[in-house]
């Protein structure tokens, strides 16, 4: 067999769904339902974008930001229709990793594997960065005092030393994780509805104070302004193909994955834009500071009522929020690597399953190892927009395998069409690419580095290693 037949040989369908839930030493158990795989979608998804990104991306774009997050969602939705029809397909762990390996090929899987290392592992520890702030806010409003400032911001932030706070929630989620699936999703449902509970409240809060002057001008920054928050903020929806991560663990994935994601996505959709509305009525663009803006609604909330008890509560929102995206996207990491190592890809450690537990304990616990160290040393914004590329570029990916696999295998039975088929999956690649073009350069050449990275690792370990090529010569 040559090189290239070898690097873009695909894994039959069949023999991916057929080995779903299968590990070294055990297999993972069939427990979450409909409603837990959308709350898992919407715990990854809601928080970070409205609680941490929102007063980084109002400067850029001012009241137009709103424009942005509808932007981002339009680009989210084409990927989101895409990742449904293959969720339905193939209701595998690996998300879009075994998608592209069904219809792209390995070389392809596993660069979609390795971006998807960039948009979990790192949107972790992005999230976790801005617990602290949070936390300090909540501590600062209900006892008067707060952590020093060297343990809850990272090195590169004023008076950061090593996140300590960031270390913390990673470790804090890992520990639940290691009890179950079920055990985890129950908890996140839990801190789903606290959430969304909470961004309501603000909400009601904020339009107290709501004044349409803050809305003129509109774009005071102009299209480019749009766009350039758009990218940003798209780091927002990260997380609403979660739900195709459990695809081993649902108890009926064929039909719940799909509506799971798409649910998802609406809900989170429809609280950013409201959120995003009553910031920006509550508090002029003008007063955003994008250098301090980790806590900007609880800064928001107090203005409002000119009392500090609504910072209160928003704040302990964002503590369980951020906890939630955190607890909700390590365990997307680690299912997805649990597939890449099935395949041979990446060392078998990562597919071992405790046999009590029925979780992939090792592969957890290297991964939350990984993600506390980045949490603690990295700062926020960097990390956000570096995750922001690596996920448009693996659903980039997803959309060209919808029309492959529609053309390749249309016989295979789906619980889930695309619909305006081929037009939904073109434009989904088509906003992704749009999408990126607004990022920094300084992005793409992050992102250059890490794909150059992830070649060298394919070449020297998953290319000699593969299962999928076991025992075919050149």
């Amino acid at each position: 067999m040559t090189l290239a037949r070898r690097l873009f040989r695909t894994k039959p369908t069949e023999r991916i769904i057929a080995e779903g839930g299968h590990g070294e030493g055990g297999e993972l158990r069939r427990t979450m339902s409909l409603w837990q795989l959308t709350l898992f979608s919407v715990g990854a998804t809601l928080g970070t974008g409205i609680f941490v990104i929102l007063g980084q991306a109002v400067p850029k774009a001012g009241p137009a930001v709103v424009v942005s997050f509808v932007l981002a969602a339009i680009t989210a939705l084409f990927s989101a229709l895409s990742y449904a029809e293959l969720a339905g397909t193939i209701p595998v762990s690996g998300s879009s990793y075994s998608y592209a390996y069904a219809t792209l090929g390995e070389l392809v899987a596993w660069i979609c594997g390795w971006c998807l290392m960039l948009e979990y592992a790192v949107s972790v520890a992005a999230v976790a960065v801005g617990w602290g702030e949070y936390l300090n806010s909540f501590l600062r409003s209900l006892f008067g005092f707060t952590l020093p400032a060297a343990i809850t911001r990272s090195p590169g932030q004023d008076g950061g030393v090593i996140n300590v706070t960031a270390i913390v929630i990673v470790l804090l989620a890992t520990w639940l994780l290691l009890y179950g699936a079920s055990e985890s999703a129950t908890a996140n449902a839990i801190f789903v509805m606290i959430k969304v509970v909470v961004l309501l409240f603000f909400c009601v809060v904020a339009f107290t104070a709501f004044q349409a002057k803050n809305f003129t001008p509109f774009a005071p920054l102009g299209i480019a302004g749009i766009t350039a928050a758009a990218s940003q903020v798209f780091f927002s929806y990260i997380g609403f193909d979660a739900a195709s991560t459990a695809g081993e663990e649902a108890k009926n994935p064929k039909r719940d994955l799909p509506l799971a994601i798409i649910l998802s996505l609406a809900i989170v959709t429809a609280i950013y834009v409201l959120v995003a509305l009553a910031a920006i009525g509550a508090m002029p663009w003008t007063q955003f500071d994008p250098k301090h803006t980790e806590a900007s609604l609880s800064y928001i909330a107090d203005l409002a009522v000119g009392a500090t008890w609504p910072g209160l509560i928003v704040s302990f929102g964002a503590v369980i929020a951020i906890a939630s995206v955190v607890l909700t996207v390590i365990f997307g990491q680690t299912r997805i690597l649990f597939a890449m190592s099935r395949d041979g890809l990446i060392p078998r450690v990562f597919q071992r399953v405790d046999m009590r537990h029925q979780v992939p304990v090792a592969n957890t616990l290297i991964v939350a190892a990984f993600i506390s160290v980045l949490a603690g040393l990295v700062p926020l914004g960097q990390l956000a927009e570096a995750t922001s590329i690596g996920t448009l570029f693996a659903f980039a990916i997803v959309n060209i395998g919808v029309l492959v696999l529609r053309y390749r295998s249309p016989e295979l039975p789906r619980s889930f069409r695309t619909p305006l088929f081929p037009a939904t999956p073109v434009l989904g690649a088509v906003f992704c690419v749009i999408v990126m073009a607004g990022l920094a350069g300084v992005t793409w050449v992050a992102f250059g580095l890490w794909m150059a990275v992830g070649l060298i690792c394919y070449f020297l370990y998953g290319y000699g290693h593969s299962r999928l090529n076991a025992g075919w010569s050149e």
